[in-house]
């Protein structure tokens, strides 16, 4: 996979230390998911656990319809309140993708792809998670990466997640996907600007760097934070961010027939597993996902196509 990565490009955009930890963890969690190590006990690397799911499922009928209900994510209209938004921006839509592992299933990008024709927004973001395993190939996924891109319109912004090489960022940014690695922008709208900020996953590799975004961080200007995963809430509040946009949990994807989630794998209250929520000062969003992981099904689950509408709060 080291054709797709230009590292001494990374190295210079990223800084050594960040580089090195990255692909360090990298190189030891391939070693180890393949090895006698512990890494495949965490539930995205436990593949006879999904076997066991899929095999239950077709032998009770229901398999099908799980495919079909995760083939068919729901397009949400979602305000997003922020506190000083500039006036320009009021009314600004943001497009929010999450965890497409498209390569599970090929099939999402063309059920999205055919969602989202028609559709305005302003810019789209996506928080993570592009490939089925945390190992391995990523061409396919790449490749439905591209097939996304031209369904879109506008600029595209992302950050990866813990299923993401640090070598696939070169071939989304050529693709048109703008990769935040702890990394910010600032978007212009008339004469009024807003910063979109995206830190590198802190789930798995713990490369979120928030003492480099707050050095460059403007702090008349609000600013929206991309993250693969809610877990760093507090830190994020504590650096002064209003709003977190990010994704993983896939809302439990499988939940019970109330909609409650029976695993989200995430280290943070319940709360945010899905949805709004609010902590201090901080409000975020947790998409469902768009697409699915481990099982191509979906059960009281549903994914998300979700297009934000900033508002003043």
């Amino acid at each position: 996979m080291t054709e797709h990565a230009d590292f001494a490009h990374l190295l210079d955009r990223l800084g050594r230390a960040h580089l090195e930890k990255r692909l360090t963890r990298q190189v030891a969690h391939v070693a180890d998911v393949l090895g006698p190590g512990l890494t495949h006990l965490h539930i995205e690397n436990l593949h006879w656990m999904y076997w066991m799911i899929r095999k239950g499922l077709q032998c009770t009928g229901l398999y099908k319809r799980g495919q079909r209900n995760a083939l068919s994510p729901r397009l949400l209209h979602h305000p997003l309140r922020i506190p000083n938004l500039p006036a320009a921006f009021r009314g600004f839509r943001i497009l929010h993708l999450s965890d497409l592992h498209s390569d599970l299933n090929t099939d999402i990008v063309t059920a999205v792809s055919e969602r989202l024709s028609g559709l305005e927004y302003d810019i789209c973001v996506l928080t993570g998670d592009y490939r089925a395993r945390t190992f391995g190939p990523v061409d396919t996924a790449l490749d439905e990466l591209v097939r996304l891109r031209a369904a879109l319109h506008g600029p595209v912004y992302a950050v990866l997640g813990n299923h993401d090489f640090i070598e696939m960022v070169d071939p989304m940014e050529t693709a048109g996907i703008r990769v935040l690695l702890n990394e910010s922008i600032l978007l212009k709208r008339e004469n009024d600007l807003l910063c979109l900020a995206g830190v590198d996953d802190p789930h798995y590799y713990a490369t979120d760097d928030f003492e480099k975004l707050a050095a460059a961080m403007r702090p008349k200007i609000p600013s929206i934070l991309l993250s693969h995963t809610p877990e760093i809430y507090s830190k994020a509040e504590s650096y002064g961010f209003k709003l977190m946009l990010c994704g993983h949990t896939h809302g439990g994807q499988i939940c019970l027939p109330n909609g409650r989630p029976i695993v989200c794998n995430v280290k943070c209250p319940r709360s945010m597993c899905s949805g709004d929520w609010q902590y201090g000062s901080l409000h975020g969003y947790t998409s469902r996902g768009t697409g699915v992981s481990g099982v191509d099904v979906r059960f009281y689950c549903p994914g998300e196509i979700v297009i934000h509408r900033l508002e003043p709060a």
